[in-house]
Protein backbone atom coordinates (compact mmCIF):
# COMPACT_ATOMS: atom_id res chain seq x y z
CA UNK A 1 0.00 0.00 0.00
CA UNK A 2 1.41 3.41 -1.01
CA UNK A 3 0.35 6.75 0.16
CA UNK A 4 2.17 9.79 -0.72
CA UNK A 5 2.43 12.59 2.33
CA UNK A 6 3.57 16.00 1.00
CA UNK A 7 2.47 20.02 1.11
CA UNK A 8 -0.38 20.45 -0.83
CA UNK A 9 -0.81 23.56 -3.16
CA UNK A 10 -4.03 24.39 -5.42
CA UNK A 11 -3.58 25.37 -9.00
CA UNK A 12 -7.17 27.52 -9.48
CA UNK A 13 -8.70 26.29 -12.79
CA UNK A 14 -11.52 23.69 -13.50
CA UNK A 15 -10.62 20.66 -12.43
CA UNK A 16 -8.19 21.93 -9.13
CA UNK A 17 -5.15 20.33 -10.05
CA UNK A 18 -2.80 19.94 -6.97
CA UNK A 19 1.22 20.42 -6.85
CA UNK A 20 2.92 18.21 -4.05
CA UNK A 21 6.23 19.48 -2.59
CA UNK A 22 8.46 17.89 0.23
CA UNK A 23 6.48 14.90 -1.53
CA UNK A 24 7.52 11.21 0.53
CA UNK A 25 5.82 7.60 -1.41
CA UNK A 26 5.27 5.42 2.18
CA UNK A 27 5.05 2.00 1.00
CA UNK A 28 3.88 -0.21 3.93
CA UNK A 29 4.90 -3.80 4.19
CA UNK A 30 3.42 -5.78 6.82
CA UNK A 31 4.34 -3.78 10.56
CA UNK A 32 6.92 -2.11 8.30
CA UNK A 33 7.28 0.94 6.26
CA UNK A 34 9.81 2.68 3.73
CA UNK A 35 9.62 6.34 2.98
CA UNK A 36 10.98 7.38 -0.53
CA UNK A 37 11.47 11.18 -1.22
CA UNK A 38 9.71 12.09 -4.62
CA UNK A 39 10.25 15.81 -4.34
CA UNK A 40 6.91 17.74 -6.58
CA UNK A 41 4.12 16.39 -8.48
CA UNK A 42 1.12 17.63 -9.89
CA UNK A 43 -1.80 15.90 -9.91
CA UNK A 44 -4.51 16.19 -11.68
CA UNK A 45 -8.02 17.06 -10.18
CA UNK A 46 -9.82 14.41 -12.30
CA UNK A 47 -7.72 11.66 -10.36
CA UNK A 48 -7.96 13.06 -7.08
CA UNK A 49 -10.63 11.12 -4.66
CA UNK A 50 -9.16 12.41 -1.23
CA UNK A 51 -7.17 14.25 0.29
CA UNK A 52 -6.66 15.16 4.10
CA UNK A 53 -4.15 15.90 6.86
CA UNK A 54 -1.70 13.59 8.40
CA UNK A 55 -2.42 13.80 12.54
CA UNK A 56 1.29 14.25 13.19
CA UNK A 57 0.58 13.02 17.47
CA UNK A 58 -0.81 9.96 15.78
CA UNK A 59 1.45 9.35 13.26
CA UNK A 60 4.14 8.91 16.03
CA UNK A 61 1.85 6.23 18.05
CA UNK A 62 1.69 3.61 15.29
CA UNK A 63 3.26 0.53 16.03
CA UNK A 64 5.61 0.54 12.47
CA UNK A 65 8.65 0.05 11.87
CA UNK A 66 10.84 2.64 9.90
CA UNK A 67 13.35 0.10 7.79
CA UNK A 68 15.57 1.58 4.84
CA UNK A 69 14.59 2.53 0.82
CA UNK A 70 16.42 -0.82 0.12
CA UNK A 71 14.96 -2.81 2.74
CA UNK A 72 11.21 -1.60 2.06
CA UNK A 73 11.60 -2.20 -1.46
CA UNK A 74 12.88 -5.95 -1.11
CA UNK A 75 9.95 -6.74 1.01
CA UNK A 76 7.60 -5.30 -1.23
CA UNK A 77 8.73 -7.59 -3.87
CA UNK A 78 9.41 -10.70 -1.68
CA UNK A 79 5.56 -9.77 -1.11
CA UNK A 80 4.24 -9.60 -4.53
CA UNK A 81 5.80 -12.76 -5.72
CA UNK A 82 4.56 -14.73 -2.83
CA UNK A 83 1.06 -13.45 -3.84
CA UNK A 84 1.84 -14.00 -7.60
CA UNK A 85 2.96 -17.58 -6.80
CA UNK A 86 -0.57 -18.58 -4.97
CA UNK A 87 -2.45 -16.84 -7.54
CA UNK A 88 -0.40 -19.07 -10.00
CA UNK A 89 -1.36 -22.34 -8.00
CA UNK A 90 -4.90 -21.05 -7.62
CA UNK A 91 -4.91 -21.22 -11.08
CA UNK A 92 -3.52 -24.36 -11.56
CA UNK A 93 -6.02 -25.80 -9.06
CA UNK A 94 -8.92 -24.49 -10.67
CA UNK A 95 -7.27 -26.09 -13.97
CA UNK A 96 -7.00 -28.93 -12.60
CA UNK A 97 -10.76 -29.53 -11.61
CA UNK A 98 -11.40 -28.36 -15.12
CA UNK A 99 -12.66 -24.66 -14.25
CA UNK A 100 -10.84 -21.15 -15.34
CA UNK A 101 -11.12 -18.17 -13.98
CA UNK A 102 -10.83 -14.93 -17.05
CA UNK A 103 -7.87 -12.75 -17.26
CA UNK A 104 -8.92 -8.76 -16.51
CA UNK A 105 -7.53 -8.14 -19.64
CA UNK A 106 -9.29 -10.07 -21.81
CA UNK A 107 -12.92 -9.24 -20.24
CA UNK A 108 -15.46 -6.60 -21.75
CA UNK A 109 -15.24 -3.14 -19.90
CA UNK A 110 -19.30 -3.35 -20.50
Amino acid sequence: MNYMPGTASLIEDIDTNLVLHQTVERIHVGKKYGDIPRGIFVVRGENVVLLGEIDLEKESDTPLQQVSIEEILEEQRVEQQTKLEAEKLKVQALKDRGLSIPRADTLDEY
